[in-house]
């Protein structure tokens, strides 16, 4: 199962949500392709929720322009 550390690029601060550049989570997928736009990116989404409490998706960042995302194993 592939691991992919997930980091914000910028800042960014809407509906009330403030993102700071390098927040980062790391994922676990049983998919080999990038988790932001594979099954809606939920797992990036929960990943953020669970870790720092906030809602990328609804902040607007979820996409490759606002989030880095590599590949560690």
């Amino acid at each position: 199962m592939p691991l992919f550390r997930i980091t914000t690029k910028c800042a960014k601060n809407s509906n009330g949500i403030r993102i700071e550049p390098g927040m980062s989570v790391d994922v676990v997928t049983n998919s080999f392709s990038n988790p932001v736009n594979t099954n809606g990116g939920q797992p990036v989404i929960d990943a953020f929720m669970r870790i720092y409490g906030i809602d990328i998706k609804r902040a607007g960042a979820l996409s490759t322009v606002y989030l880095d995302v590599q590949r560690i194993n």
